[in-house]
């Protein structure tokens, strides 16, 4: 199982620097554009990294699936899993926001500053600090 929980963390992982680093090209794309620069590299960046993660994504929940099926039935005590689900919910919910921008930013039009997205970008972060508080603490 330890195997299981490896392969987990390193999906998760690189599902977190994907979900991290988007934004941030967001943020490029927009003050780039107002800037007058050329922006189309950036939206190809984008496309490619969008695709990387979702991947990632997959086999993140598909591995957190396994491990959840090896320890099934869930024991009492557990509510931590249950908070831990409903935030990873919520960063599931921010990836497919993320792939709205992306998908406006393939068209050119993203309707926000550079601000917005640098504060979008902290969404993930605190989703995912709960997660791990849960993981590691299991407060409840």
């Amino acid at each position: 199982m330890l195997w299981i929980k490896t392969i987990h963390i390193l999906f998760m992982m690189s599902w977190m620097a994907g979900i991290f680093y988007l934004p941030r090209i967001f943020v490029h794309f927009v003050e780039g554009k107002e800037a007058g620069q050329d922006v189309s590299r950036l939206a190809i960046m984008a496309l490619k990294l969008y695709k990387f993660m979702t991947i990632m994504m997959w086999l993140t929940l598909a591995s957190g699936l396994w491990l959840w099926l090896a320890y099934f039935p869930i024991a009492e005590g557990m509510g931590w899993l249950h908070v831990k689900l409903l935030f990873v919910l919520l960063l599931i919910a921010y990836h497919y926001w993320a792939r709205a921008r992306m998908l406006e930013m393939q068209q050119g039009q993203l309707d926000h500053s550079g601000v917005y997205y640098r504060w979008a970008n902290e969404i993930p972060l605190l989703f995912a600090t709960v997660i791990l508080i849960m993981v590691v603490v299991k407060p409840i």
